[in-house]
């Protein structure tokens, strides 16, 4: 088949390689540059399945108000706040009931799951150099912490992934630089997750994908989708459409406004996270691996010469407008567990990205209910540990295979309800 995907993230990438490999005629329409230049470009780099819930939980609507009050704050409120963003969190606050909450986890744990065993499939098929190591742990500042991890503990344990429950001491002596005056009650550790460079990832999978006959046109803005069949697109600055057999949406937050025209509405909105990256100043003062302050919602890993600290959670605001505490949070972070690690005085890459969320967690997968049209987005915060399941469930879709895993729940017809 002739088949066309919208966007070179790591979601976009992974689905031209997948399709590729299966012998189709892929073309990859990407508007920037290079691939991997918005959400996939500076994210934690952690592949943690067990991890991988929905933001929509009980308790998370709390959090958001007590967040107004906090100057450190896992959600934050950014302005301009207008009425899209309003809509979309009341959706949002209505999927964290618990009954929604167990089974959209239970959806995205499908997934992320089966995507960590495609990952290591495509791990061993290719030889792919992204600044991979092995081993997570969770650190649990107090007693309230270690109280609150049990429900998730308990997922981890139901899916079968190896862990331990650890006190500082044993903690200290899997990640021997973390600082000593921090206060610890115990962590947990998940020795067979692992953390890469994500944009890393995507470009020697976008040369695996090349090499395959996959075909990216960079600096190619997709401004419309025609209803008409066959499936067919137009570019930016051309008159004529451009005709195929399928077309693959995989353009984050942008793929609402390429929908809307069709009568398609995906409530997808931007949830912005926030990264710094440095290089590593002393590397006996840095992580071995990856490390998850649970209490503040940071990751700090390291790849390859560099330390990367993660997270946030912002809804509204503007993509270019920084919030300095959300970043204050990620330096804070970084000096109470690893304080002599990064060289901060100079070239430190300060990021801001837009992960592209659907109010109730997993993604969509799958047809769009438009001949010719398949959607594989809203991957949220979690895009580079779904990735690679994703792609290969809609790969097999598109070539009228089953796929591996159970869809219930992961289809567009679940944003209807």
């Amino acid at each position: 088949m002739k088949i066309a995907i919208i966007g070179a993230g790591i979601i976009g990438v992974t689905t031209a390689y997948e399709l590729a490999v299966d012998g189709h005629e892929v073309t990859v329409f990407e508007r920037h540059a290079t691939a991997a230049e918005e959400a996939s470009f500076a994210n934690a780099g952690m592949v943690a399945p067990g991890c991988v819930t929905p933001w929509a939980a009980p308790g998370m609507p709390a959090q958001a108000m007590l967040s107004l009050l906090r100057r450190q704050a896992a959600i934050r409120i950014g302005r301009p706040f207008g009425a899209a963003e309003l809509g979309w969190m009341w959706k949002w606050r209505r999927a964290c009931r618990q009954g929604i909450y167990l089974a959209n986890r239970a959806r995205l744990q499908r997934l992320a799951f089966y995507s960590a065993e495609r990952l290591r499939q495509l791990n061993a098929d290719l030889p792919l150099e992204y600044e991979r190591s092995e081993g997570c742990l969770m650190l649990l500042r107090t007693a309230r912490d270690q109280q609150l991890a049990q429900p998730a503990l308990q997922v981890i344990r139901d899916a079968g992934v190896a862990f331990r429950e650890i006190d500082a001491v044993e903690a200290r002596r899997i990640e021997p630089a973390l600082n000593a005056d921090t206060a610890l009650a115990g962590a947990i550790h998940l020795p067979r997750d692992e953390v890469g460079n994500c944009r890393q990832f995507a470009m020697g999978l976008k040369t695996g994908a090349e090499l395959r006959g996959a075909n990216f046109r960079f600096n190619t803005a997709v401004v419309r989708i025609s209803r008409s069949s066959p499936a067919s697109l137009y570019i930016a600055g051309e008159t004529q459409r451009r005709r195929f057999d399928a077309l693959v949406l995989c353009a984050g937050v942008a793929s609402a406004s390429l929908l809307a025209p069709l009568g398609l509405t995906i409530p997808i909105a931007p949830v912005y996270g926030y990264s710094i990256s440095a290089q590593i100043r002393e590397p006996l003062n840095a992580p071995f691996g990856a490390v998850l302050d649970q209490h503040c919602q940071v990751a700090i890993t390291r790849l390859g010469q560099r330390v990367r600290v993660a997270g946030g959670n912002e809804i509204g605001g503007a993509p270019g407008h920084k919030r300095a505490a959300s970043l204050q949070t990620l330096y804070k972070v970084l000096h109470d567990w690893f304080p002599g690690a990064a060289q901060l005085s100079n070239g430190v890459q300060e990021w801001k990205g837009a992960r592209p969320m659907l109010p109730d967690g997993p993604p969509v997968l799958g047809t769009s209910g438009l001949p010719g049209l398949w959607l594989n987005l809203g991957h949220g915060g979690s895009g580079w540990a779904l990735s690679c399941g994703s792609a290969r469930v809609l790969a097999d879709l598109i070539g009228g295979q089953a796929p591996a895993i159970d869809l219930e729940g992961l289809g567009v017809e679940r944003l209807s309800r």
